[in-house]
């Protein structure tokens, strides 16, 4: 990936700092983009020990087109037109159905849908002047199967399912792909909340909260970052072209 610039969304943490340390170690100049200006520096400071001025942020806020635009520019300035875009940025906030309120489900579909429409588009024009590009949508195993009182991220994250195949098609002949990279129950943030939330609502320990959401993984465990990442970067590679339209799961073998 020598010579191309990567831009990740959600990129201070978790999923997303995997992903710009797998695509440094593959040649790339990364920008990390978030809202969270002191985590950034943070993962940037860390990154820099690896790959030197290769990797760069800027703030941006997914869910606003202008900020999105802004902060894009800002990157390309820095590195060069974006060849490959990440978008990791997501939440996920857990309600039964009934009390989904519509600020909690606009939320999840502005952060996890929205905000990847808005990226891709700030993006596409580059990578079709370019004719070369890879756009890799961290989506979920809850975009590809339904799940017990996330009904709005689940919504969301099948809609980002449905624009990455849909978008795909569409860049089919222009050198450019589109895939998603599903990760079932991962070591982040969010599974740390979740995590937190069933203890605090059943009174379960824990270790017992984290054995069961391991538990609907065939291998009994978390997946990794690392693991996600490391999808994500092969989907980037010029070797795999022909994967287009894709939603991989990274679960452990869970049926989809």
């Amino acid at each position: 990936m020598t010579g191309k610039h990567a831009l990740v969304t959600g990129g201070a943490r978790g999923i997303g700092a995997a992903c710009a340390q797998a695509l440094l170690q593959r040649g790339a100049h990364v920008t990390l983009a978030g809202r969270d200006a002191r985590a950034l520096s943070a993962t940037v400071t860390t990154l820099r020990a690896m790959a030197g001025d290769k990797v760069a942020m800027v703030i941006i806020d997914v869910t606003d087109e202008s900020s999105v635009q802004t902060g894009f520019k800002e990157a390309a300035q820095n590195f060069g037109r974006i060849d490959i875009l990440i978008n990791n940025a997501g939440q996920a906030a857990p309600a039964p159905f009934g009390k989904t309120d519509a600020a909690l489900w606009q939320r999840m579909l502005d952060v996890n849908l929205t905000g990847t429409f808005h990226c891709t588009q700030a993006a596409l024009p580059g990578m079709l002047e370019a004719k070369w590009g890879r756009i890799v949508n961290i989506a979920s195993t809850a975009g590809l199967i339904g799940y017990r009182y996330v009904t709005a991220y689940t919504a969301a994250k099948h809609g980002v399912i449905g624009l990455t195949r849909a978008l795909a098609l569409e860049v089919a002949t222009k050198g450019i792909t589109v895939n998603a990279v599903c990760p079932g129950y991962t070591e982040t943030d969010i599974v740390r909340e979740a995590i937190a939330n069933i203890t605090a609502k059943t009174g379960r320990s824990e270790d017992e909260a984290r054995a069961e959401l391991a538990a609907a993984n065939p291998q009994k465990r978390l997946v990794q970052s690392e693991e996600v990442a490391n999808s994500v970067a092969w989907l980037c590679l010029p070797e795999s072209a022909a994967m287009n339209g894709q939603s991989i799961a990274v679960a452990g073998g869970e049926v989809m």
